[in-house]
């Protein structure tokens, strides 16, 4: 079983912030900080740890919240030189977010300056949440600047701290119901020369279709107008919740025709009836018995029993064929029913069905047993 994160947020980060501030003040009574920060704080998780560090903080650094935030933003340490191979080490800023988002809106030219700073070293995409709900129109205007910012994560946050369903984060509902502020700084950051940039894009733009179906049709439709392979990329990872849930204009953009000629033969679902924590392998031939080529994209749909006796469909993605005149292309696909923490397993039948290019055809199904 892997170790609690939290083990990794021991005493030694409390003694390296309070390292850090002392540094850059000298009045900083960092013995204190410490003792007020570390009480009780084996019992915690790792977000009430970092919480408790952000109380703290409030505490011992001086009261005018600028005058705190400015200390915090001196004692930050380097700057991360790579996107990827980080660890845990950037989460000793955690609780800097924390207090910036906290007791920061009074101040918010000296705040949006700390999070500039500090997304270059962690991230700041929480902490500029409240800015965004409380001060929205200032804080569009800083991030307008940021997209051109020579530092990818300063581009990133733009992208990632304005999502509407961002994880872990409350909702902009504003957002999610007009979201053409935020699509403003995304069409000048569909092309950023950072796949970890435009990666956030995508993921934002999948989150905007969510509730705005349409204009994530329409803004993937002008996307695609003369895009790169980059932007393309973008628009396809946009558009994969539409693609599950079988949107026909999300599979026309994407050149795939709703309605296909193949056939579905040869069908497996095996075993018939599993127990908890094993496998079932689901495997069949498509078949274009048509005169014309046929371009596919394949998905499984698996109905998973909830505990109320309900059940919630999973989609699990294939690949995508091209199939000639009289060709036929093996699928298989093996279907874990372990107990995961995303999802937990209950007795029943499971039905099974296939998808191609949105189009539902039931396989068959599967028993499974406690």
């Amino acid at each position: 079983m892997a170790e609690p994160l939290k083990n990794s947020y021991g005493p030694a980060i409390v003694q390296a912030i309070a390292g850090r501030i002392a540094a850059v003040e000298p009045a900083f009574d960092h013995r204190g900080f410490i003792d007020d920060a570390l009480d009780g704080y084996d019992a915690l998780e790792l977000m009430a740890r970092a919480g408790q560090i952000a109380d703290a903080m409030r505490v011992w650094l001086p009261i005018d919240p600028a005058e705190a935030i400015t200390i915090l933003t001196a004692s930050m340490g380097p700057k991360l030189e790579a996107t990827e191979g980080n660890g845990l080490s950037p989460f000793l800023y955690l609780p800097h977010g924390m207090f910036i988002g906290r007791h920061g809106l009074e101040c918010f030219e000296v705040s949006m300056h700390a999070q500039h700073e500090l997304t270059q070293r962690f991230t700041a995409e929480f902490s500029l949440r409240p800015f965004l709900t409380h001060h929205p129109r200032e804080t569009l205007a800083v991030l307008a600047g940021w997209v051109d910012d020579p530092s990818e994560h300063v581009r990133r946050a733009v992208s990632e701290a304005t999502r509407p369903r961002l994880p872990w984060a409350p909702r902009l509902t504003v957002f999610a119901a007009d979201p053409s502020p935020v699509l403003a700084l995304l069409d000048r950051l569909k092309d950023d020369p950072s796949l970890y940039v435009r990666r956030s894009v995508a993921n934002h733009l999948n989150d905007i279709g969510k509730e705005n179906p349409a204009l994530l049709i329409e803004t993937a439709r002008r996307w695609l107008q003369d895009a790169t392979p980059e932007r393309q990329w973008i628009v396809r990872h946009a558009l994969r919740s539409s693609i599950k849930g079988a949107s026909a204009d999300a599979l026309a953009l994407l050149g795939y025709a709703h309605r296909v000629e193949l056939s579905v033969e040869n069908v497996r679902i095996e075993p018939a009836r599993v127990r908890i924590g094993g496998r079932v392998r689901v495997a069949f031939d498509l078949v274009n018995r048509s005169s014309e080529a046929q371009r596919a994209l394949v998905d499984l749909r698996v109905h998973f029993v909830k505990g109320n006796g309900g059940t919630q469909v999973k989609v699990f993605k294939l690949k995508t064929c091209a199939l000639g005149p009289g060709e036929r292309e093996r699928f298989a696909k093996s279907v874990s029913v372990a107990e995961l923490t995303t999802r937990r397993h209950y007795p029943g039948g499971h039905e099974v069905e296939l998808m191609v290019n949105g189009e539902v055809q039931r396989l068959g199904r599967f028993d499974l047993d406690a």
